[in-house]
This record gives C-alpha cells, sequence and structure tokens, in this order.
C-alpha cells in the first residue's frame, strides 16, 4: 500500500542522509518503500494512542536509516549475495552447534582455536550462548545482562567477538547469538536508575508502589520458576517499588507498552546485526507483551513486536535471520512464523520442541504413535522458515505436546507423563536413564528433564556398569536421536559435548550461582583431552564423533535434506518405527528409525504407499544396497537402527 505522507518522510531522511547513492543504497531505499507501509501500521497497531507516537515514529525511522548507514560496506554485499540466494538458511550444508564459550573453549580468542575441530566434524554455523555482561551469581546462564554492548571480560572483548566473526566469514562460517528481549538484570543501568527514582526508566519496567496491580495479574500468570523463584513481582528496597520479575527475582522484564523501549531495543538488535551476526536468536519472545487478566504468554502484541522487528531488519540488515525461541505448545509455535498477510515474515526459524520432546517419548516407549499424532500440526509450517532442529539444548526438556496426542495413541494422560518423567529421572525399574527432574511444580506435578544426551541414553550408567553392550546399545540410540533430528527437516544444532558422549556433570553443585539449577549437569565444562579421544579408534569418543561426523557429511551431500517443506510421513504399519520421505526434484531420501530394542519389520509395501516407485535403494549410512521387494516382504530395521535410503 502507498502511503504518500510515510513515503515522503522516509524518502527525505534518506535523501539528507545518502546524497551520492550507491547500489547499495538504492537496494536499501527499494526495500524501505515496500516495507513502510506496514512498518507504520504495525508501529501505530502497538503506539497509536501513545500522546507522542508521531516523535517515537519519526526515532523509529531514524534509527532503521542509522543502522544501514552504520553498516561496513562488506556486510551490505553480503546482505545482496544471501537475498540473491533467497532462504539461504534453508539449506542442507548448514548445521549448527551451540556452546557456553567459557564451558567449551575458555574465552572467545580461545574458540577461534577449536574452528579446525568444528570443521572437521562439520559444523559450519555456531550458536553462541549469552556472551554479554551479566553479574556473577545472578547470570542465568547469561541470560541476565546488565550491559547489552559490553562482552563480558569472562569470555573476552567486543574486538575478540569481532575478529572471531570475521574468521568465521573467510571459513564460510556462520554466527548465531542471543538477544535478551523480555528483561534485563536488575544491575542494568536503566534498573540502576530506576531504583534511584528516575522516572523515565522506572516507566522502562512494570514498577508498582503497592501489591494491588501486582496482586491483580498474579491472579491469572503462571509461576515459571516456581521452586526457585516463586512470583511474578519482587520488592524493590531501594525505590520501595515492586517490580515484574517473571523469570527471576534477579531479572526486570522490560516494559514494552512504552516505545521508548522497543526503539532502544531496536537499537541494540542493529548493533548486534552490524557486528555481522548470521542468526539472531531471541529470547523468551512469548513473554515480551502484559496485559492484566491474561497469562501475559503469546499475546496478540508480541507478535506484532516481532513483525516490526522482522520488518525494520529485513530494510536494513536484511542478511540476518531471526530465530523466535518460543517454547510453547505445538498451535502455538506456528504463528511465531506469522499468520495471515504476515505468514513467513516474523520469524524465521522457531526451535522444533515439539519433535525434540516426542523424540524422547518414543525413545522411552519404544512406540512412535503420540510423536505421529503431532506431525499434521507441524507440517502447517510455511514455506520459506525453517526449524531448529534438535535432541538436546541448554535448557530442560519439557513435555509440551497436548494431551490429546497421547490419548489419541491409546494412552493415559497422566499415567504416561508421569511415566516418562520416572523414566528419565531413573525412577523407574529397568531404565537405563540417570536424568533429573527440574522446576517440580508440587501443586501440579508438573516438571521438566534434565541431564546430557548420553546420560539419557544410558551411556553413563553402562560406563559405571561396564557394560559393553549396553555401551553399544547407548551409543546405538544417540545416534539415531541425532540422526532424526538431522534429516527431519531444518538446521540441525549439536549442543557441545553431545558429539563426544558427555555424560552429567555435577560439578555445578558446588558452585553457589548454579547449585540450585540441575540444568548445569548437561552444560558441561570440556576437558578436551577427552575430545582428543575421538582420534582414538574404537574409544566412545571416536565411535560418537564418527558417527555423528558421518551423519553430517550425508546431510551435506542430500539437496532434498534442504528445507522445502518437501517432506511426506510413510504409514510405517509398525508402532516402532517413524518413517518419512524428503523428495526434491529427481532425489528421493527414504528416511527409517526404528526406536525398539528389537528389530523392526516393514513391508515394502510402505515404501510404495505414498505414491513412489523406488526399485533400488542405497542406503548412505550403512552403503548397501536393496532391492525392493514384493508388498508381503520385509525390510528388518536392526535395533535402534535407521537408514538413510535414496531411490536410485
Amino acid at each position: 500500500m502507498y502511503d504518500f505522507k510515510v513515503h515522503s518522510k522516509i524518502e527525505k531522511i534518506i535523501a539528507n542522509q545518502f546524497p551520492g547513492r550507491t547500489i547499495e543504497h538504492n537496494a536499501f531505499f527499494s526495500r524501505y518503500i515496500a516495507n513502510a507501509s506496514s512498518i507504520h501500521s504495525l508501529f501505530y497497531e502497538l503506539y497509536g494512542t501513545h500522546e507522542k507516537s508521531p516523535l517515537f515514529f519519526d526515532r523509529l525511522n531514524e534509527t532503521i536509516v542509522s543502522a544501514f548507514e552504520k553498516r561496513s560496506l562488506q556486510l551490505q554485499k553480503k546482505d545482496i549475495a544471501k537475498l540473491e540466494k533467497q532462504n539461504w538458511y534453508l539449506s542442507n550444508e548448514l548445521a549448527g552447534m551451540s556452546l557456553y564459550v567459557d564451558r567449551f573453549s575458555g574465552s572467545i580468542s580461545g574458540l577461534e582455536e577449536k574452528i579446525p575441530y568444528l570443521k572437521e566434524l562439520g559444523i559450519n554455523v555456531l550458536h553462541l550462548m549469552p556472551l554479554f555482561e551479566s553479574p556473577e551469581g545472578e547470570s542465568d546462564g547469561g541470560y541476565a545482562v546488565s550491559d547489552f554492548r559490553k562482552v563480558d571480560k569472562r569470555f573476552g572483548s567486543l574486538s575478540d567477538l569481532q575478529h572471531l566473526e570475521q574468521k568465521m566469514n573467510e571459513e564460510e562460517m556462520y554466527l548465531m547469538i542471543d538477544i535478551v528481549l523480555n528483561h534485563t538484570s536488575r544491575h542494568h543501568d536503566w534498573a540502576l536508575k530506576a531504583k534511584a527514582g528516575d522516572k523515565k526508566y522506572q516507566d522502562f519496567f512494570y514498577m508498582y508502589d503497592d501489591k494491588k496491580t501486582p496482586d491483580e495479574f498474579e491472579k491469572s500468570m503462571p509461576e515459571i520458576f516456581p521452586e526457585s523463584s516463586p512470583g511474578n513481582f519482587t520488592w524493590v528496597e531501594e525505590c520501595n517499588k515492586w517490580v515484574m520479575t517473571v523469570f527471576h527475582h534477579y531479572q526486570w522484564d522490560l516494559n514494552y507498552t512504552n516505545p521508548e523501549v522497543f526503539i532502544a531495543m531496536l537499537d541494540t538488535i542493529f548493533f548486534y546485526a552490524n557486528l555481522g551476526i548470521d542468526i539472531l536468536r531471541i529470547d523468551a519472545p512469548a513473554f515480551i507483551w502484559k496485559q492484566l487478566g491474561t497469562t501475559c504468554q503469546n499475546l496478540p502484541q508480541a507478535h506484532t513486536i516481532l513483525r516490526l522487528i522482522k520488518l525494520c531488519t529485513e530494510v536494513a540488515t536484511p542478511g540476518m535471520a531471526l530465530l523466535g525461541e518460543a517454547i510453547v505448545a505445538p498451535k502455538e509455535i506456528m504463528n511465531y512464523f506469522g499468520t495471515e498477510s504476515f505468514t513467513a515474515k516474523e520469524c524465521d526459524f522457531a526451535y522444533n520442541a515439539t519433535q525434540m520432546a516426542l523424540q524422547w517419548d518414543a525413545l522411552a516407549t519404544s512406540d512412535t504413535r503420540v510423536m505421529l499424532a503431532a506431525q499434521n500440526i507441524l507440517l502447517q509450517k510455511p514455506y520459506g522458515t525453517s526449524w531448529i532442529t534438535y535432541t538436546r539444548c541448554h535448557d530442560d526438556i519439557g513435555l509440551g505436546y497436548d494431551d490429546y496426542m497421547i490419548q489419541q495413541s491409546g494412552f493415559n494422560t497422566y499415567e504416561h507423563r508421569q511415566f516418562l518423567k520416572n523414566y528419565y529421572s531413573g525412577n523407574y525399574y529397568g531404565s537405563p536413564a540417570k536424568g533429573a527432574l527440574f522446576s517440580y511444580n508440587p501443586k501440579t506435578g508438573d516438571a521438566r528433564i534434565s541431564g546430557t544426551l548420553a546420560s539419557l541414553c544410558g551411556l553413563q550408567k553402562a560406563i559405571e556398569e561396564n557394560n559393553k553392550d549396553e555401551i553399544t546399545k547407548s551409543i546405538d540410540k544417540i545416534l539415531l536421536m541425532q540422526s532424526f533430528s538431522f534429516f527431519i527437516g531444518g538446521l540441525p544444532m549439536i549442543f557441545y559435548g553431545d558429539e563426544v558422549g558427555y555424560t552429567n556433570d555435577t560439578s555445578y553443585l558446588y558452585d553457589a550461582g548454579k547449585s540450585y539449577d540441575n540444568r548445569w549437569m548437561h552444560r558441561p565444562v570440556i576437558n578436551w583431552n577427552k575430545n582428543n579421544l575421538k582420534d582414538k579408534e574404537g574409544s566412545i569418543e571416536n565411535r560418537i564423533f564418527k558417527g555423528t561426523q558421518k551423519l553430517l557429511a550425508i546431510r551435506r551431500k542430500l539437496p532434498a535434506i534442504a528445507d522445502t517443506s518437501n517432506l511426506t510421513w510413510i504409514t510405517p504399519h509398525n508402532i516402532h518405527v517413524a518413517a518419512f520421505i524428503r523428495a526434491a526434484k529427481e532425489q528421493q531420501i527414504f528416511c527409517l528409525y526404528n526406536f525398539s530394542g528389537k528389530p523392526a519389520y516393514i513391508t515394502w509395501y510402505a515404501f510404495k504407499e505414498s505414491g513412489f516407485t523406488p526399485e533400488k535403494l542405497y542406503d548412505h549410512w550403512s552403503k548397501e544396497k536393496y532391492r525392493v521387494a514384493n508388498d508381503d516382504e520385509y525390510l528388518i530395521i536392526q535395533p535402534y537402527g535407521f537408514h538413510i535410503m535414496e531411490d536410485v
């Protein structure tokens, strides 16, 4: 829609700022005009009733223009190259690792030295857990930020980060970092000024003189961490006010009903973009808008904010993709890709947390029916967007899929969830898993699960018992889980340490800043003597590293695995097996996974039921060839085995 007033205003700003336009300037201007009306509409949807909304809209436009002006010519050219590829982030050639810099390599400069190790594995995307300044003992793993623009001295400096980005760019690697939009540390400059009585900065937060309004909020807001941080408000003695603290008492929620907050945080987003960040992970976007009488989660205005951010970055820094870290119910997650006229115009990525949890469900039960019951929803992801797929991340494992999926599969909902929690916490007879329950709520019985990939797959127990057969079985489980994540569609993200089978790290118990949070058991400090065992033939580390490396190499050479919304589920006629087809142009890839400890029999008819007619198949994993036999004959999948088969 053409809006003469809005477009004329933007034209004047650009003309004044860039009197001698280059090709990159003209591309910027074209993107700006294409999105200007939508930016105007979204901004006024949020702030149209604010008395100074025209002034703040001018500031928004100045922030966008300033961001492009500060963008280096190298990054501008990289933007154009990415735009020419169209949805560069959907490629099957991308594979990531998520890590804590200090626990992985000690420092940012130390991480640069580990690039050969990462490339050997097949990693070309790095997600660095929060790097920016946060108080020791109150950091929440870096998510309590006291300065959004200063790298914490524990990791190095901003120049170290810029040097790493440049090195990664030379190595054709991509960098992902976090922005914590929902809150700041109570030690952030804004919070310190609010504590000192500055009304401007008190309006950056939800602050109240008495408990009346907080009590009204509490009636409908759930508790995020009922064990360690009950309630959603904290009393601030320095200024005699209550402040909203949804996550921890030291994390103050930002008030996005104030347009000044939005513009300040958008400017921070541009600061990260102009460091050369390729993917920006927006932490906890479901929480960024608060409203009395609601859960203060997943509100429409939160989506409006994300859409506005997307359009602003699309104009000024279009080479940066956005990941919305919304760990919500399956139906709700789809909204973070955008809906209606904004479909595929909100977040480029979301975590496929539902699929991750469903894989753990299938592994515990040896039954894939709950997993398959969720796929109709997950297949609704719009074209042009992608998942982050993973088996394990820095966070806990929540069982956030819907009850009807469990019921539809013939299970009792309560008993099924209890079984899973007991199984993975090692409280079920015969379970090989050695995890722990996280954030147990005695009121509801809800809990999530902590533990490394290896420990939850039984490796820790098998090593403790020196049981070679169980060690082999646990490695098979690890590779099964990783393979499923790598090939189902999306950008696979390995959590550091999983590539060599780290088991639970209990050292966190001796750190007062971490001992209350058992998620630190699956956030290990890397022992490079252990990692170097990847080169010792036959070692556990070698078997897992080489298997993971092989899977990523297979993924890179199969164009059909690019996330082009090309997944078709196979009906395997066997509750122990999950199977799907990835098809593109002349390539069809059949992926089959046995989540049972016994051999699984799949009729060859299952390969033909979806309209495909393969005659010969090559398994990229085993390097064996198969002839597709009669419909009443079977492919036998070994216990916790899988096949990645191409129609040849």
